[in-house]
């Protein structure tokens, strides 16, 4: 068998690992030249994957990368993992989705399968993106090719999250794909889930993301509150987790970020308006979290009031620009945002982040591209005025702030509340 995958970021790299640790030969394809270079020189751009296991993977002849689509023609299957972002006014944009389903048309052939991984809202594999493969193809979905959808599950920086450990769920047009789609990945997930439809397992994996958007919001929201009336809601999420039933833990922060949450949810919230719906937690829950920012300012305002100092002209320190911990990945992250909101107000703005070096071009926020970290040392981080804790990487000693600075403004709980901490 021969597969390609189509998309070698975040989710098709590690899903490709996971097939040629297998034994089965992996075509990565991908329009970025650099990510194709370094993968056939085995070399990893994603933190948790080691370049040692590309390296194997590509000496051992089971991985190669490259632009030309015309090597869909040799697969048996084509798995599609690119970007579905959000345009103007929260509508989804499918522009990758519908240019890989035209370029992966013009070269199907009958009795190959093709699975759709990004995220979508339902009715995506079965309307737009067939009609496409068919119209590129003059082949009919169902009986001259196959096609399923099967979400990708995905965390960057969580060690339990391997393509082997996590179910996979999957949904195909017709019984027939289905059956095709379970056979491909029953060779490397532990568990595989079928489902009645393209439609459901779309809907699954909104719901995953939207639960999780959600919760966060709800806790984002009595951050708020609970500050307000003095009680700190860390101490409140722990005494919580101690019912053993009927709860589960989400914690606050500085907003969201990532592909996946600040996004997917108003897949559906578009989708649902077709169908005369409205979501209100989906555009509640979307509303409080893209607060949080603004919230986090006004801590940081508050802390430089109480030190003699106004925000213009004082120096922040951001702490972490990746969206999460332990991830070289900033997509849709909140530190953009706060600086966004400091520099407009006159701040002077650095930032200290280990796994980035420089700010890479970002869709949003191209005027912050090639900044620079600055070094972690007494010297650089004590020239600011205040530092605010936006990323919890596990590498940074976030207690030597307590030391060079006079004021920590804390949005993950990091450090013990003291006169020197402000938690937000």
């Amino acid at each position: 068998m021969k597969l390609v995958i189509v998309g070698a970021g975040y989710v098709g790299l590690p899903l490709a690992l996971g097939f040629t640790q297998k034994d089965l030969a992996v075509c990565m394809l991908d329009i970025d030249s650099t990510k194709i270079d370094a993968l056939n020189k085995g070399q990893s751009y994603v933190h948790d994957i080691p370049s040692a296991d590309i390296k194997k993977a590509v000496n051992d002849g089971l991985l190669a990368a490259t632009s030309n689509f015309e090597n869909i023609a040799k697969a048996d299957s084509v798995i599609v993992c690119v970007p579905t972002p959000l345009g103007p006014n929260r509508a989804p944009n499918l522009q990758f989705v519908m240019e890989t389903a035209g370029n992966i048309g013009t070269h199907l052939k009958n009795g190959q399968l093709v699975v759709l991984e990004s995220t979508t809202y339902p009715g995506t594999t079965s309307g737009k993106f067939r009609e496409e493969l068919e119209a590129k193809s003059n082949l009919k979905a169902g009986v001259d090719f196959f096609l399923a959808f099967s979400p990708e599950r995905e965390d960057p920086g969580n060690p339990a999250s391997r393509v082997g450990l996590i179910p996979k769920i999957v949904g195909g047009l017709t019984k027939r794909c289905q059956e095709k789609a379970l056979a491909l990945y029953q060779q490397i997930a532990g568990s595989v889930v079928p489902v009645s439809s393209c439609e459901v397992a779309e809907a699954t994996k909104l719901l995953e993301n939207i639960y999780r958007s959600v919760n966060i919001a709800m806790v984002n929201e009595l951050k708020v509150i609970y500050d307000r009336m003095g009680i700190d809601i860390w101490e409140v999420i722990e005494a919580a987790k101690t019912k053993p039933f009927g709860y589960t833990p989400f914690y606050p922060g500085p907003g969201l970020g990532g592909h996946c949450i600040p996004i997917d949810p108003f897949y559906l919230t578009w989708k649902a308006r077709e169908h005369g719906q409205n979501t209100r937690f989906i555009e509640l829950a979307g509303e409080i979290n893209n607060a949080m920012p603004q919230f986090v300012l006004g801590k940081i305002q508050d802390a430089l009031n109480q030190k003699g100092k106004a925000l213009k002209n004082s120096k922040v320190l951001i702490v972490g620009l990746a969206y999460k911990p332990d991830v070289n990945d900033c997509r849709e992250s909140p530190s953009f945002e706060i600086m966004n909101l400091l520099q407009e107000r006159g701040a002077i703005v650095q930032y200290y982040d280990p796994f980035f070096p420089s700010v890479p071009p970002t869709r949003k926020n191209p005027h912050w591209t090639g900044q620079t970290s600055i070094e972690w040392s007494e010297k650089t981080v004590s020239d600011n005025d205040l530092a605010a804790i936006i990323t919890n990487h596990t590498s940074v000693d976030h207690h030597q702030l307590l030391e060079w600075l006079p004021i920590i403004v804390d949005t993950r709980n990091v450090l013990q509340e003291s006169e020197k901490v402000i938690k937000a």
